[in-house]
């Protein structure tokens, strides 16, 4: 097993193309062509972490959090992270990292969360746009199947839950092949030529543009494809930030906090005055989510569990919502198992671990 073996596993669940413009997910430190002994699973990358990989003879560290955000100017050991660098590189072990990217996706952290809380008919919360692309082609009856069936085995017409989907209406093309062209149908200089077609429409995620196209241009019988490729505004129901849900019942306020600390398996919940209503709706957001305060109230959520409010931005709660917070960690520390999950499914019998440390630097005194 190699390490792009690895990493094609996950970003093939989780695209990089997904993450957000901050961000640094994806290899951090390490050769992509290297052998794999084993993957510890983190939410961060810490020394101690490092350490436990090292003990298990264990080369690739699979985290959430990226170690790298932005460039390091110097790696003289002046803190942590340069420390990690030096050691990682000293003792080849490969440090990946999954961040937005999994957060954005329907079936990624937020889902976890949705699950661990029972949620039903979840949904994200706030839906990416720019990340769908209609292609339209034209191709002859004849060729039209080939056409089709080579665009959905390179990933376009997935929508949701169903795949292959597509619309497609007969017409008439037509053109007229000069004296230098190489023609599918009629002959070099010859007339205008009237042929049966059909327009394939087909949507395509942004991150399967390429695969399409080069598929379109390789099925294709035509010396010069005919086709439209335009980027849509539509709002990808399978990208984005949050998650909203319902639960299977509703719950007192109070029952419902205590709920959310026992699932979450939190000491504390930081949260906003109750409103003296049952709670049903959930809006989740892994890590820091007060950027979807409005959304989730926008969504009519009851309530708004996520991490990192600021003491001011409990008061944008405004009597509408109620903020849970219950901490940075602790709304992302089931990711490990999500990522566990990725990689146990595409590699049933290699080794991979969650880490059995916990990397959260925040501490309590109750």
């Amino acid at each position: 097993m190699l390490v792009k073996d690895i990493i094609s596993a996950i970003e093939n669940f989780a695209p990089p193309h997904y993450q957000e413009s901050y961000d640094n997910s994806g290899l951090q430190i390490g050769d992509p062509n290297m052998e794999v002994s084993g993957v510890l699973i983190s939410l961060d990358v810490t020394e101690a972490i490092l350490k436990e990989a090292q003990e298990r003879n264990w080369n690739m560290i699979v985290a959430h959090h990226p170690l790298l955000f932005s460039g390091l100017k110097r790696i003289s050991g002046r803190n942590y992270i340069e420390r990690i660098v030096q050691y990682a590189i000293k003792n080849d072990i490969v440090i990946y990292a999954a961040h937005t990217n999994l957060d954005n996706m329907r079936g990624g952290v937020n889902a976890k969360i949705a699950e661990k809380l029972g949620l039903q008919n979840t949904a994200i919360l706030s839906m990416k746009m720019d990340t769908l692309r209609k292609l339209y082609t034209f191709a002859p009856q004849n060729a039209a199947d080939k056409v089709r069936n080579a665009l959905f085995a390179a990933g376009a017409g997935d929508i949701g839950k169903y795949r292959e989907c597509s619309f497609n209406a007969n017409g008439t093309g037509t053109f007229k092949p000069d004296e230098n062209s190489n023609p599918a149908i009629g002959e070099a200089g010859g007339e205008r030529e009237w042929v049966d077609e059909v327009k394939i429409e087909v949507l395509v995620q942004k991150h399967k543009e390429v695969q399409v196209m080069k598929a379109l241009f390789e099925s294709h019988p035509y010396e010069e494809v005919a086709y439209e490729f335009i980027a849509l505004q539509n709002p990808n129901q399978e990208i984005g930030a949050g998650m909203i849900g319902t639960l299977t019942e509703p719950m007192e306020e109070k029952a419902f906090l205590s709920f959310l600390k026992n699932a979450m398996k939190t000491d504390c919940i930081r949260h906003t005055e109750l409103l003296g209503k049952p709670i049903e709706r959930v809006a989740v957001c892994g890590g820091s989510g007060s950027f979807l305060l409005k959304d989730a109230i926008s969504a009519n959520a009851d309530v708004f569990v996520t991490g990192d409010f600021k003491y001011h931005q409990f008061f944008d709660a405004d009597g509408k919502i109620v903020i849970a917070d219950i901490g940075h960690y602790e709304s992302e520390q089931f990711t490990t198992e999500l990522l566990a999950d990725i990689l146990k499914k595409k590699f049933p019998n290699f080794a991979t671990l969650l880490s059995n440390l916990s990397t959260n630097p925040v501490k309590y005194f109750c």
